[in-house]
C-alpha cells in the first residue's frame, strides 16, 4: 500500500524533483533488526543494563554513543561504547537489503546519493557489505558529526560533502527523527513505513518501501514519483 500526505495528497501530482537524495541505512536500505537485537541484548546482559532501563532510553535513529551515555556511568562510557561497536560490526547475520532498495539506488547518478546513518562507519560498512547494495560515493556516519539526527548535521553534512544546496535534496528515512532533522536542515522528504505507521510519520511523501518509487534523471534533475503513475 502507497500512502500520501502533506503537498503530495493527490497521487496523480505525487513526484518531487531534487538534485540528490540522502538516505538514512537501518530500517530504509536495510533490515538490521534481528542483528541489533541480539547485539544490543547481549551488550546489556553484559553491562547489567535492565530491559527496562534499555526500554526507556533507546529510540529508532538515536546514535550508539547517545544510548550508551545514558546507561552506564559516565567513566565506562568510552569501553561500553567500544563494544557494543563490536558486536555489531561481527554480527551481521540476517541482514538484508529491504524491498527495492538496491534498485532505488543502483537508478541514482552516482555521485548524487549519499547514505546518512545514525551508526558508525565500521557498523555502517559492516551492513551495506551484508546486504549487497551498492557502495555510495558519500557516507555520513556518526564518527563524522557532533550531533546526531534530529539535529540537522548529519544531513547538511551530507548535502555539503555532495557539493548540492540542501533545499534541493531528498532525504529518504524510516524514523520520526530523521524526518526532523530533514524538516530542520530544509530539505524535502519521502517516509518509508518500516518501523512506524504513517501516522507517526510527517512527510511530503510515505510509502511502504522503496519498490513503490521510481526515478527519472534527467540532467541535474531527479524526478522521484510513485510507481505506475506517469
Amino acid at each position: 500500500m502507497t500512502t500520501t500526505t502533506g503537498s503530495t495528497s493527490n497521487l496523480a501530482d505525487a513526484e518531487l524533483t531534487v538534485e540528490a537524495v540522502l538516505l538514512d541505512l537501518d530500517g530504509t536500505l536495510v533490515d538490521s533488526t534481528p542483528a541489533l537485537i541480539r547485539a544490543w541484548s547481549r551488550w546489556a546482559v553484559e553491562h547489567s543494563v535492565t530491559r527496562e532501563e534499555f526500554s526507556r532510553v533507546v529510540g529508532h535513529g538515536l546514535t550508539s554513543a547517545a544510548i550508551v551515555a545514558a546507561l552506564v556511568p559516565a567513566d565506562q562510557v568510552a569501553a561500553a561504547h567500544r563494544r557494543i561497536d563490536e558486536l555489531e560490526v561481527a554480527d551481521v547475520d540476517g541482514i538484508t537489503a529491504l524491498p527495492g532498495a538496491r534498485e532505488f539506488v543502483s537508478g541514482l547518478p552516482v555521485d548524487r546519493w549519499a547514505i546518512v546513518t545514525s551508526g558508525n562507519r565500521a557498523v555502517a560498512q559492516a551492513r551495506i557489505e551484508a546486504a549487497a547494495l551498492p557502495v555510495p560515493p558519500m557516507l555520513v556516519t556518526a564518527d563524522d558529526v557532533r550531533r546526531g539526527k534530529p539535529d540537522p548535521e548529519p544531513f547538511l553534512r551530507g548535502a555539503e560533502r555532495l557539493g548540492i544546496e540542501p533545499s534541493r535534496c531528498l532525504v529518504v528515512e524510516d524514523a520520526p527523527a530523521g524526518l526532523a532533522a530533514a524538516r530542520a536542515a530544509g530539505m524535502r522528504s519521502v517516509a518509508v513505513t518500516t518501523h512506524h505507521s504513517p501516522a507517526e510519520l510527517d512527510a511530503d511523501l510515505i510509502v511502504e518501501d522503496l519498490q513503490n518509487l521510481r526515478v527519472e534523471v534527467d540532467g541535474t534533475a531527479l524526478t522521484i514519483r510513485l510507481a505506475g503513475t506517469a
